[in-house]
């Protein structure tokens, strides 16, 4: 099976993700992945889906039914930017330490804390990246972890821009779409 990496643009109103993911749960698609955060239009945010599936079109049909679903956009095939962020606390110790430390800097990765017996480390970059990474530290043994989930931006001219499908009222929020 392929995975699908999906940009969605939705209107900022309550229960709208929660509807948009049930589109994906009624069908039984798992949600690889998951980012949702503010666009740069006020009152549009903008959702990074990661499904695995054959096909993912009737799913994306489905998604335009929602009145608050402004625009979705399959970008798997797309020349994208796509970034993770994770943070992982790794078990060091003394003897440890200094390798750990190395690894870090090997992938541009940071160290944000530092304790007796751990270290945590945000690290940002590619899918492929973040799990080389992981992968690379995981045999010094990792206590806690969280990533992000995937972030995904379409390379060159093409947009996907809140403000190419509402409009903003002088109050802040967003108009209701006009379909041309």
């Amino acid at each position: 099976m392929k995975k699908h990496t999906l940009v969605a643009l939705m209107q900022d109103r309550p229960g709208v993700l929660t509807r948009a993911v049930s589109l994906f749960r009624r069908r039984g698609f798992n949600i690889e992945s998951l980012t949702v955060g503010h666009s740069e239009t006020p009152g549009v945010s903008r959702m990074t889906l990661v499904v695995e599936s054959e096909a993912v079109e009737q799913v994306v049909k489905q998604l335009y039914r929602l009145v608050e679903v402004l625009k979705v956009s399959d970008v798997t095939d797309d020349p994208a930017v796509e970034r993770e962020m994770a943070l992982v606390k790794v078990h060091c110790t003394n003897t440890n330490r200094s390798e750990i430390v190395t690894l870090t800097q090997l992938f541009d990765a940071k160290i944000v804390d530092v304790a007796s017996t751990s270290i945590i480390v945000e690290m940002t970059g590619s899918p492929n990246k973040v799990q080389n990474f992981v992968d690379v530290i995981r045999p010094f043994g990792i206590k806690e972890m969280m990533r992000t989930g995937r972030v995904a931006m379409v390379r060159g001219a093409r947009t996907h821009q809140g403000s190419d499908y509402v409009g903003v009222e002088e109050n802040g929020h967003v108009a209701a779409p006009t379909w041309n």
